[in-house]
C-alpha cells in the first residue's frame, strides 16, 4: 500500500489525514524498519506492507457503531508489540491517553523510544503482564484493545477487568467463529456482552479481518483474571 493508497482507503472509512499525521506515519514506518534490523519486532519489513498490514489494519478498529474515538479519553493496548493498534490510534486521535502494555522488554524499549522520537504526549509504556497490571488498574480504561494476541477466551479474561463498566473491549481477529463460541461462557461470567461483530476484507491483499466489540455491563469479580497458567489450562464455566 503506497502512501496515496493509504490516504485514499482511509477516506473510505471516514479518516482524513493532515500533513502532521502523514509525517508521523512516515517517521513511524522508517523508525520501525531501521529498528527491526537489530531487534526482531515484526516479520513485516517492507514499507508498503507496514502501511497495509499494520497501519491500515490497525485503523479498522474504529469501524463500529458503538464507539466514537473522538470522545474516548483513555485506551489500553494489551500485547501492543510494536504499537499496533495503540500507537496508530494515538496518531489519528491525539486526544487519547494511551497505555501500551507488553511483557516483552525489547518491545517496550522500542515503544518508549518511538514515543520519544515521534514527540507524542500522554503515551504510557508499561512492561508488565496484564494479570499483574490489572491489580492496581481495575476498570480504569474507557476502551481496551488487543490485536492478534491470544485466543479470545484468554484475552477476554485479561482485558475485560481493565475496562470500565460501560466501556468496551475490542478484539481484532481474522477468523473468529470458533474462538467466539469457546469464549461465550467466559464473557458471560465476566459480566460482559458481545454487542457488535464487524467483518472486513483488507484492501489489495483481500484477507479477512474481524472486530469483536464487547461491552462491560457490570463490575467483574476480583477473582478474575486468574493466574495465566490457570487461564491457559481451563476455560471459565
Amino acid at each position: 500500500m503506497k502512501t496515496n493508497e493509504f490516504i485514499s482507503e482511509l477516506k473510505k472509512i471516514g479518516i482524513s489525514l493532515d500533513s502532521n499525521q502523514l509525517d508521523l506515519f512516515e517517521k513511524y514506518a522508517d523508525f520501525l524498519m531501521e529498528y527491526n534490523k537489530k531487534t526482531n519486532l515484526t516479520a513485516i519489513r517492507e514499507k508498503e506492507d507496514i502501511y497495509l498490514k499494520h497501519f491500515f489494519d490497525s485503523l479498522l478498529v474504529i469501524c463500529n457503531n458503538e464507539i466514537d474515538f473522538n470522545n474516548v479519553e483513555s485506551l489500553i493496548d494489551i500485547g501492543s508489540g510494536a504499537g499496533f493498534p495503540g500507537m496508530v490510534l494515538k496518531i489519528i486521535y491525539p486526544n487519547l491517553k494511551v497505555t501500551l502494555l507488553d511483557s516483552n522488554n525489547k518491545k517496550t524499549k522500542f515503544l518508549q523510544e518511538l514515543t520519544n522520537y515521534l514527540g507524542l504526549e500522554n503515551v504510557e509504556v508499561v512492561n508488565d503482564r496484564a494479570e499483574n497490571f490489572v491489580k492496581n488498574n481495575r476498570h480504569k480504561f474507557d476502551v481496551s484493545v488487543a490485536r492478534a494476541v491470544s485466543e479470545l477466551r484468554i484475552i477476554c479474561e485479561l482485558c475485560l477487568p481493565l475496562t470500565k463498566v460501560g466501556g468496551h473491549f475490542i478484539a481484532l481477529k481474522s477468523h473468529y467463529e470458533e474462538e467466539l463460541n469457546k469464549a461465550q461462557e467466559t464473557i458471560k461470567l465476566l459480566n460482559s456482552s458481545v454487542i457488535e461483530i464487524k467483518k472486513f476484507v483488507l484492501p489489495f491483499e483481500k484477507s479477512a479481518r474481524t472486530n469483536i466489540i464487547i461491552k462491560v455491563i457490570d463490575e467483574i469479580s476480583l477473582k478474575y483474571p486468574r493466574a495465566y497458567d490457570q487461564i491457559l489450562k481451563k476455560a471459565l464455566k
